[in-house]
């Protein structure tokens, strides 16, 4: 289907509540939803894994998590399959309709990639090898995630001589960094539960979450983990995509958003609580990563003002190219 006609179907929808333009390929079918009213509890689930990215709008998620959770855009909601989730659009406008790219993938793509990745990437002894969990997963995604899923609704829209084979190298890319971004959450989940550490790499993670405000000490954490620095480093770039400080950079600012939103503190007591030295670079750090000064991210959450905050590590502002907008040929 070219991208005329995928352009012309959503022009002229059949359904005003989650009207869907499907495109299939070899091992996964695109689709394209678009809402034109406010609706609420609309199913959706699949037999396949399904990746889901917003485009515009944001929904209201129920069942798949635990509690309601709200769906933007620069993030992935990704469903099990056979698992039902309930949708609630509070947004949708005829002029202004709430819209989601949606990826179902074959689940033997993704056995696939999870056996080539335990004989090419295996993981550490000490953890579970390459597996896909069935549950579901909702992270924020960054610009190179963001910039794949565009190239594969042009994929799927193209008439190339390979487009078959260009839309499973992608597919590929797409699987291996969800299966990446899961296994970070389920360690860092597992992480967070009380307990005896279960390994090294446990253990690291544990001494950082408990000594959130202290000095990072590379050397006590070695020894915390009881492997050598460089073997540290080296298992959190390959289980979590950073180092030790990155990563308690990270806990520091999902901290401070945490008491922002239910603590009457002040900037300046969150600000050095969490080991921050100056509150300039603490706000420096906490806008980069979640779009909004402390204070204003506070006044946010509690309805004060209309700013609304980008998800972490989402792009900033939408960009003038975006193709997923209205994808126009």
């Amino acid at each position: 289907m070219s991208a005329e006609i995928v352009f012309q179907r959503r022009e002229n929808p059949e359904k005003l509540i989650e009207n869907r333009v499907s495109v299939a390929g070899e091992n996964a079918e695109l689709s394209i939803y678009d809402t034109y009213f406010p609706a609420r509890q609309v199913a959706l689930s699949s037999s396949h894994v399904l990746h889901c990215c917003m485009i515009t709008g944001r929904k209201i998620m129920h069942g798949a998590t635990e509690g309601a959770c709200e769906f933007h855009r620069g993030e992935s909601f990704i469903l099990a399959p056979d698992q039902p989730v309930y949708i609630d659009f509070p947004d949708a406008r005829a002029d202004a309709p709430t819209t989601c790219m949606t990826v179902e993938i074959r689940k033997s793509l993704v056995q696939q990639v999870c056996d080539r990745l335990n004989v090419d990437e295996p993981r550490d002894p000490a953890l579970e090898h390459w597996q896909y969990a069935p549950r579901a997963l909702h992270v924020s995604h960054g610009q190179e995630t963001q910039g794949l899923l565009e190239r594969l609704l042009r994929l799927f829209c193209d008439d190339h001589p390979d487009r078959d084979a260009l839309i499973d190298l992608a597919l590929n890319e797409l699987v291996m960094r969800m299966l990446r971004t899961q296994s970070r959450k389920i360690l860092i989940e597992e992480n967070s539960h009380g307990g005896p550490a279960r390994h090294g790499l446990d253990a690291a993670l544990r001494w950082i979450r408990n000594n959130l405000a202290v000095p990072l000490d590379c050397e006590q954490l070695a020894r915390e983990a009881c492997m050598s620095r460089a073997h540290l480093y080296r298992q959190f770039k390959n289980e979590l995509g950073c180092t030790p400080g990155e990563y308690q950079q990270r806990l520091r600012l999902e901290s401070a958003r945490e008491r922002l939103r239910r603590q009457s503190a002040s900037v300046t007591e969150i600000c050095f609580d969490l080991g921050f030295k100056s509150l300039s670079h603490f706000t420096r750090c906490f806008k980069a990563y979640s779009g909004l000064p402390p204070s204003r991210y506070r006044a946010h959450y509690h309805g004060q003002n209309n700013d609304t905050p980008p998800t972490p590590e989402s792009p900033t502002r939408p960009r003038a190219d975006l193709p997923l907008a209205r994808f126009k040929p």
